[in-house]
């Protein structure tokens, strides 16, 4: 059982708790933690017997965790990776893993050099309905994929308010990408590869704090194009489409799988809802005590946020060209 200390313990660092605490299949415990306001938290952790610790440096240098969990603010992630693997602590970090490029290479780099696992959490890969994409995409039944189309969207920013980190435009730079978004974006590259360029469109509509909706371009390495879009004040959507030269296959929720072939039937799939959350961290902690490594690339990981990179200098950028 790998003792974990979760790192930030509002709405999302509780989900991940709740997500294996006292679960003995999770082979992951939370035993310690640290939150910003350790005030409104301190009720909640001791009724999951979780030892509040007054700050980071005091779970790092606790004996008794193994592990932490980070569900902190963006920028803080670079740096906390990479203080854990200088501890020998094995990490676990919410997306988005960094917000550059430079900074993800080095947080990969320490832990690659302290001989901990990193993993990074994006959940939808644990999804039954993808790991069936991946699967048809390898038999070949879409043929060449010509085009990808990725949405994920929903109302979180509707509660964002002026001091709340995640409505600083410095932790949230194209707004929903950071929250929702950037998943989408990692499922672009786990069915479709590396992304090569970018063109995006990015502000707020409606917003007093930041941008609202985001739209992409892509083309991916393959030769593919892709459309991309998260918008953080509108209703809670999933859908990723695959255009191929033999059919279409498109996620419709978390749940659905429908294919659409030029020749034959279609058929549409439904599949269990799934523990993500326990999924992910269980995992981690299978690729912690020496099993299969976690299944998302550290490559991969570092692939993710330099694209979210290049699209926040796209977005900024401003080049377009007027339709006469």
């Amino acid at each position: 059982m790998l003792n974990a200390a979760i790192i930030g313990m509002g709405r999302w660092g509780q989900t991940l708790v709740e997500g294996v605490q006292g679960r003995n299949d999770a082979g992951l415990r939370f035993v310690a933690g640290s939150t910003r306001t350790p005030g409104k938290a301190a009720g909640w952790a001791a009724e999951r017997g979780i030892r509040l610790l007054p700050d980071y440096q005091a779970v790092l240098a606790d004996p008794a965790v193994q592990a932490v969990v980070l569900a902190t603010p963006h920028s803080q992630h670079a740096e906390q990776v990479i203080a854990a693997a200088g501890h020998g602590k094995h990490v676990f970090v919410e997306k988005p893993f960094t917000l550059s490029k430079a900074s993800a290479e080095a947080a990969v780099a320490a832990c690659r050099r302290a001989g901990v696992v990193l993993a990074l959490g994006h959940n939808r890969r644990f999804l039954p309905a993808v790991i069936e994409m991946r699967r048809l995409l390898a038999e070949g039944a879409l043929g060449t994929v010509l085009h990808a189309e990725g949405q994920m969207s929903g109302p979180a920013a509707a509660a964002w308010r002026e001091g709340m980190w995640r409505a600083d435009r410095e932790e949230s730079p194209l707004g929903g990408m950071g929250g929702m978004g950037i998943h989408m974006v990692d499922m672009l590259i786990h069915l479709m590869g590396p992304i090569a360029e970018v063109t995006v469109s990015s502000f707020p509509r409606v917003s007093a704090h930041v941008d609202d909706t985001t739209a992409m371009l892509a083309r991916f390495a393959s030769g593919a194009t892709g459309t991309f879009a998260t918008l953080s004040l509108a209703p809670r959507y999933w859908r990723v489409a695959l255009f191929g030269t033999k059919g279409l296959l498109e996620m419709q929720g978390q749940e659905r799988l429908g294919f659409a072939p030029i020749e034959g039937e279609a058929w549409t799939r439904d599949f269990p809802k799934t523990d993500i959350e326990h999924a992910e961290l269980q995992a981690f902690a299978v690729a912690a005590a020496g099993g299969p490594a976690y299944p998302l690339p550290l490559e991969e990981a570092v692939h993710g946020v330099s694209v979210f990179e290049t699209m926040i200098g796209a977005a900024a950028s401003g080049s377009r060209y007027a339709v006469p």
